[in-house]
């Protein structure tokens, strides 16, 4: 489930917490470095949840229609395919998804407001009206009605980043990636699929695991070494205007360049760039650019950098995998 691009983030996050805390040990900050990407996964089910509480929302409007000592035609005889969608029914019985928010008492419960309002916000939306309109009920329709409920009613909600970032500081900055792992969770549902079936693994592979470990712990052993090779490469920059952050990502970005023969220099090396536009200042993406590609050409040329393997395949055939 976690990409590569956020494994990177992590381990940034990691190093900042390990250098600004002078008494923290390797092995003490790699096992906070693993703690954040279990508190991911967290995100990635307490969000998920957030499509059956507004459906259950749904429910129990209808239940009140019906209840009224007056009730109106509508009311009499709602229209229950949202509260029907086979997705959510899914959602609903997964076994895992249940054990998870259960287990680390994940639960909305506490802001019915939010609920209330995001549903309001569905209906009133163009998409959602198209749906509950067309008569046909398939279970393409009903993925594509929840696949386009996180693409636009979560991902642009100012209230959900609050309530997540206030809730765990491990989540601060992550919603977004999380939401494209549930689009992608949710358009891989099958009709009829067991009730322990459908959600993603924590890691894609196995190898997504010795990645961070490894470089985490190399970005750390090789700190010294890795900062000469910056301070060599930056002498030209004002170095007290250097954000210290800046420093960490080139200090990383040098690890994955030097340890990881297997990954082409293109992708680590735009892979970085885009890590400094998003956390860093606004010239940070053009300074990173310049002083790795100052970097790659001369220690390549030193055999410092050494690619073999999938290091030398032409990275636009495999950068999906690898971001």
């Amino acid at each position: 489930m976690v990409s590569r691009r956020l494994l990177r983030i992590k381990i940034l996050k990691a190093l900042y917490s390990h250098f600004k805390c002078g008494d923290k040990t390797i092995s003490g900050s790699e096992k906070e470095l693993f703690i954040s990407i279990e508190k991911t996964y967290d995100l990635y089910h307490y969000l998920l949840q957030l499509v059956v509480e507004v459906a259950n929302f749904a429910q129990a409007r209808i239940e009140n229609g019906k209840q009224k000592f007056r009730p109106t035609p509508e009311e009499k005889n709602p229209n229950t395919k949202f509260i029907d969608n086979q997705v959510v029914a899914l959602l609903r019985s997964n076994e895992q998804l249940a054990k998870r928010l259960h287990q680390n008492n994940l639960s909305w419960e506490i802001h019915p407001e939010l609920i209330k309002k995001l549903y309001n916000n569905l209906i009133a939306s163009t998409y959602y009206k198209a749906y509950m309109a067309d008569a046909n009920r398939s279970f393409e329709d009903d993925r594509e009605l929840v696949a386009s409920f996180f693409t636009n009613e979560i991902e642009d909600f100012d209230d959900i980043y609050q309530i997540v970032e206030d809730k765990d500081i491990y989540w601060i900055d992550e919603v977004e990636f999380v939401l494209g792992m549930i689009v992608k969770t949710v358009k891989r549902f099958r009709e009829g699929q067991a009730s322990y079936a459908g959600l993603l693994p924590l890691f894609k592979e196995e190898a997504d695991v010795d990645f961070t470990k490894r470089l985490f712990r190399k970005a750390t052993v090789n700190n010294v070494k890795y900062r000469e090779y910056v301070d060599e490469y930056t002498k030209n920059w004002d170095v007290e205007r250097i954000a210290d952050i800046d420093i960490l990502i080139l200090v990383e970005a040098l690890a994955e360049f030097i340890e990881f023969k297997d990954i082409p220099v293109n992708i680590t090396l735009n892979e970085y760039i885009d890590l400094a536009k998003f956390y860093s200042t606004a010239n940070s993406g053009t300074f990173i650019n310049g002083v790795l590609d100052k970097m790659v050409k001369d220690l390549t040329e030193k055999g410092v950098i050494v690619k073999e393997g999938l290091g030398l395949i032409n990275p636009l055939s495999i950068i999906e995998n690898e971001s």
